[in-house]
């Protein structure tokens, strides 16, 4: 398998060596609820890593399915619901070849896409879009890293830089609806960014 493997995660949850962790859920989703654009449904969290997102979305009332390949993120996952008595369905498996049961109302993405080696981008792409109900929204956090070696063409992560125009064309109109920018930015203490964009599945 190209990229990260499933035992370089699991190595690095158990080693606490997760230097992209916030230790609390992204700001942008506090934003996010608080002008009510995301509202109680039936929620997808994919690369859910320590699980805050998860906890935030459970004690704000959605149905949430939490999904990650690592059985120490999972295990994360679990023991910060657990401490606060919340409930959320969690599934340990492999994002390039789950399917659910049925289609989500939303995908909360933040940290799977920057995640996955960037030739896999395409394959996971059309899987959120098939994981959506048509009209579903997915809430992405588009991770700003570019690093210096990038201009010699080097492909430099996890995580992934994930340029807005590499985003334009993975999700391209009119299968995805796309906002104006520009698209609010939050800073992280590593030195990364993310830009938050709400696409809509149009097919």
């Amino acid at each position: 398998m190209v990229g990260p493997t499933r035992n370089f995660w699991d190595q690095r949850f158990a080693e606490g060596n997760t230097p992209w962790d916030r230790g609390a859920a992204n700001p942008q989703l506090g934003i996010w609820l608080l002008v009510g654009a995301l509202k109680p449904c039936r929620i997808l969290v994919p690369g859910c890593g320590s699980g805050y997102e998860v906890a935030v979305l459970a004690q704000e009332g959605f149905d949430v399915t939490a999904l990650d390949y690592s059985a120490e993120a999972i295990a994360r996952t679990r023991q910060h619901l657990e401490d606060q008595n919340l409930k959320a369905n969690l599934v340990e498996a492999d994002a390039l070849a789950w399917q659910p049961d049925r289609p989500f109302d939303v995908i909360y993405e933040q940290t799977c896409l920057c995640a996955l080696y960037p030739d896999q981008w395409r394959d996971y792409a059309d899987r959120m879009q098939r994981w959506l109900k048509p009209g579903g929204r997915l809430f992405a956090l588009f991770v700003q890293f570019l690093r210096p070696d990038a201009a010699d063409g080097q492909i430099q992560g996890p995580p992934y830089h994930c340029d807005i125009n590499a985003m334009r064309a993975l999700f391209p109109e009119p299968r995805w609806g796309w906002p104006k920018p520009p698209y609010p930015r939050t800073t992280h203490p590593r030195g990364l960014a993310e830009l938050a964009v709400v696409l809509e599945r149009k097919d």
